[in-house]
């Protein structure tokens, strides 16, 4: 219960819920400096307890449950204005949760509709003009500004759950974006180890020295690939197209392929070459894994505004579906302007075009 009561709206929102109560505060007042008889004092009081209950209860209310406080709240300007006039305050806050209870256009239709009958009842009841004409004129202009401020609120409320949205999009992206960056890294790396690792074991018979060689190679790998996997995490990329290339050469004739590479000197952007370096891991960790190839060519040359790389292999081909690493590629590629075409009919080709820089057109 107590738990139930720290929740309640009224609790959350500061000092104002408290604050709008100042237009009650008359009634007890005019009670005492008017002398009213004791059963107007009892009923009054009654009627005031009720009130302060339910705006506990209902403040903050959305819908239905609104609209049924708002009626309460007539209900009890019905039962006290016609022994105090001030009490015909009840009106402008049963106004005030009609804000909340339907949307702006049928609010301030409802409210049209709510005044003029509020008029009808004070005059009814024969409420003195200056409580007639405030509970009329407060019930209007407290009802208006209540939707206006209603309608706000559900616009912030709507951007913040679009935030949200967009927020959590986000991090789905940056987890796809992660897990794509990790698999091309790490990939293209331990794929390396593991050629570099069989054929040490395979040369430690006939020729120790160049096992012994190739252990070396295969530790400054791993140095190499935890430099590469800090640098993925910190949101770097590779040490220039190049040394990529390079590095490809010797990952192909590693594992046992004749390797044909051509490349012009290709300016890209900062954001495309890490994205062509790293299509080159994944393109090249594929042939050693899938090929089952003899040969490999590269090339890499400008055409046009475009930077246009090339592998083929004259391995098996394969099957057209594309796995996580060439799904992440293309995204990759296509998110930076460029494309990804790939073709399995006569071994497997791969072609990723990238925007130039200005300056190399």
């Amino acid at each position: 219960m107590g738990d139930a009561v720290r929740r309640l709206p009224i609790l959350q929102d500061g000092f104002m819920p408290f604050l709008w109560l100042i237009y009650v505060v008359p009634i007890p007042i005019t009670l005492w400096v008017a002398k009213a008889p004791s059963s107007v004092i009892a009923l009054q009081l009654g009627v005031l307890a009720v009130f302060l209950i339910c705006y506990g209860l209902g403040y903050g209310s959305h819908g239905l449950r609104a609209l049924a406080y708002a009626l309460v709240f007539f209900v009890l300007g019905l039962i006290a204005a016609p022994s105090d006039t001030v009490a015909a305050t009840y009106f402008i806050y049963a106004a005030s949760l009609i804000a909340w209870g339907l949307p702006a256009g049928e609010a301030y239709r409802a409210l049209a509709i709510y005044v003029p009958i509020v008029a009808l009842v004070t005059w009814l009841m024969h409420v003195t003009v200056y409580g007639a004409v405030s509970a009329v004129v407060f019930s209007a202009v407290v009802g208006v500004a209540c939707i206006s401020g209603a309608e706000q609120k559900r616009s912030h409320a709507r951007l913040r759950q679009a935030n949200e949205a967009i927020e959590g999009l986000a991090k789905i992206a940056e987890r796809e974006r992660i897990a794509r960056d990790l698999h091309d890294v790490l990939g293209h790396t331990l794929s390396l180890i593991a050629l570099k690792s069989q054929l040490a074991s395979k040369l430690a018979d006939r020729d120790p020295a160049r096992a012994v060689s190739e252990i070396r190679e295969v530790e400054q790998i791993a140095r190499t690939s935890l430099d590469e996997l800090r640098e993925a995490v910190a949101g770097y990329r590779g040490t220039g197209i190049p040394d990529e290339l390079a590095h490809a050469r010797d990952v192909l004739t590693s594992a046992g392929l004749r390797v044909e590479c051509e490349a012009d000197d290709v300016r890209l952007a900062p954001a495309n070459e890490s994205v062509l370096a790293l299509a080159i891991r994944e393109a090249v960790t594929n042939v050693v894994r899938h090929a089952r190839a003899s040969a490999v060519r590269v090339r890499l040359a400008a055409s046009g505004t475009a930077c246009r790389f090339e592998i083929h292999d004259d391995g098996i081909g394969g099957s057209t579906n594309e796995g996580m690493g060439l799904t992440g590629m293309r995204e990759r590629v296509e998110s930076h302007g460029g494309s990804l075409e790939r073709t399995t009919d006569h071994g497997t080709r791969l072609v990723v075009t990238l925007p130039l820089t200005e300056a190399a057109r």
